[in-house]
Formats: C-alpha cells, sequence, structure tokens
C-alpha cells in the first residue's frame, strides 16, 4: 500500500462515493477537493457518467483537469470536455449487443452525450431508478423513440451501452448473455445496469493511461469508488479506498476502507492524506 504522504493524483467514482446518496456534493467534501487541489495534487473525476452529464457541483471546481467517463470510455479536459483518450465499442459488438439485448431498455454515450430508450424517459422509476437520481436522469439523458436504429446508424461512435434492469431475476439473466460478447468491457456501477463498452476500456485502464500521460507512477495514486466498475482502478493505484458503502468486489480489490459516502468518508481520507504530506 502507498505511503500516505507520496500521494500526487486522487481519483475520484462520483455516485455513492463522492456524492451523497442523494446525488448532492457535500460542503465538507467539495472544501477537502479544493484542499488537495491547492497542495499541489491532481484530483481527477472517474465516472460512469458521460462528460455531459457530470454534476456541476464537481465538474465546476477549480483545478479539476481531467475526467475520465464512460468507465473508461474516454478521458477528456475539463472544461470543455476534449478528449485526450478515447475508445468506442467495435460496430460488430455493437450489433452482437442489439442480437442479444435489442428488445430491453437500453441508453447509450455517444461524444459525451447521454441517449435513452424513450420508454425510460417517461417513467424511470418502473425501469429501478431511484427517486433521488430522478431529476438526473430526466435532465442528462435525449430520449430516442428506436433506439435499436439509432444504435445502428450510430455503431461506430458509441462510448458504452447500459442495459437497464428494472428486477434482480431478470438481471441474472443478461448478466451471463453479455458475458458472452467478444470485444467488449463488461461492469456495473449499480444493481439495475450492465454497462458494456470497449474491450480497451475501463476505469483502471484509463486511469493508468492519464498517469502515463501525467508521468505520475501507480504507487503515488490514490482511487475512491463503491461499485464493481471501481474494483480495476482500486487494483492499479497505489492506494485503493472503498467506501464503507462499497460492493464486496470494490473492497476486496481496496487497500482501505473508508467512512460511508453519507458520512463524507472521501473528505476524512483526503485530509488524512493531506495531513501525512504536511508532516513531511
Amino acid at each position: 500500500m502507498a505511503e500516505l504522504k507520496d500521494i500526487r493524483l486522487i481519483a475520484l467514482d462520483l455516485d455513492d462515493t463522492t456524492l451523497c446518496s442523494d446525488g448532492s456534493l457535500a460542503d465538507k467534501t467539495r472544501e477537502a477537493i479544493e484542499a488537495a487541489i491547492r497542495a499541489g495534487v491532481e484530483v481527477v473525476i472517474a465516472s460512469g457518467r458521460a462528460f455531459n452529464s457530470l454534476p456541476r457541483a464537481v465538474a465546476e471546481i477549480c483545478g479539476i483537469r481531467y475526467a475520465i467517463t464512460s468507465n473508461g470510455a474516454a478521458v477528456a479536459k475539463n472544461p470543455g470536455g476534449e478528449r485526450i483518450v478515447s475508445f468506442t465499442l467495435h460496430p460488430d459488438t455493437v450489433q452482437d449487443i442489439l442480437g442479444l439485448f435489442g428488445n430491453e431498455p437500453l441508453e447509450c454515450f455517444i461524444d459525451g452525450q447521454a441517449y435513452c430508450d424513450a420508454r425510460y424517459m417517461r417513467d424511470p422509476l418502473r425501469f429501478g431508478c431511484s427517486a433521488a437520481y430522478l431529476e438526473y436522469v430526466k435532465t442528462t439523458r435525449l430520449p430516442v423513440d428506436d433506439m435499436p436504429g439509432f444504435m445502428r446508424e450510430n455503431a461506430q461512435r458509441l462510448d458504452s451501452v447500459d442495459v437497464l434492469c428494472a428486477s434482480s431475476g431478470h438481471r441474472a439473466e443478461l448478466w451471463e448473455a453479455a458475458l458472452r460478447l467478444k470485444n467488449a468491457y463488461i461492469t456495473s456501477s449499480s444493481p439495475r445496469l450492465i454497462e458494456i463498452a470497449a474491450a480497451e476500456a475501463g476505469k483502471g485502464a484509463s486511469l493508468r493511461r492519464l498517469c502515463e500521460l501525467l508521468s505520475v507512477p501507480a504507487q503515488c495514486v490514490a482511487a475512491f469508488g463503491n461499485g464493481d466498475n471501481d474494483a480495476d482502478m482500486l487494483s492499479f493505484a497505489g492506494l485503493g479506498v472503498a467506501m464503507e458503502n462499497a460492493t464486496e468486489a470494490c473492497i476486496a480489490a481496496s487497500d482501505a476502507v473508508c467512512a460511508s459516502n453519507d458520512e463524507h468518508g472521501v473528505a476524512q481520507m483526503i485530509y488524512k492524506i493531506l495531513g501525512d504530506m504536511e508532516q513531511q
């Protein structure tokens, strides 16, 4: 495990990690992020969200220069969204996804914008969306009546695809089907989602690429997360920190567990890192 005093870059998952369960950014967490940036630490967003869906409360913090989005399908400059790393699904994989899930409600991300099945937009709660994220879905997605047709038209531009699962039993069946896909990275940030991106994607893989560009060794990286889609990122980082509310897979990949997102665990750990840096 990395020494806290050596941390030069902090990668932050957002939902249920940096953000509270209601989707808000607590003042204490924002202040900790700002303190880390003032101390010279590179703070990087690492989210399953599309770039245009990132919460302004985080993305507009002065000094956050990069965002890993769409589960590592892209690394973009912040603000602005200019991509420095980008992986799109192979068109053959898109056809395979439609063959398996064409009748399911789907989301897809293109160039940082999220599009969703119009059925989902009309009634997100029916498809497992929590009430806390209802406004988020309504304000960040563009509805599409014919999602399979839309995906075929944009088969060479898709960053990632989400399969929306209303029930756990149906999700288990769909997950087994997703594992049959070739040239794809399969993960999940939520019990209601199966998330599919190019094989080269993943938060861990794209964090590694960004660190290479910034000349930051893995041993000097701290990464925070709560979901299965954060596990590879926590494994890569010298200090992988799982939230108390994290999944089993995420905790298994971590070096340490901090307090939950609603108890501001990210802020507490950032201040521990900064405290060790000040003692050098």
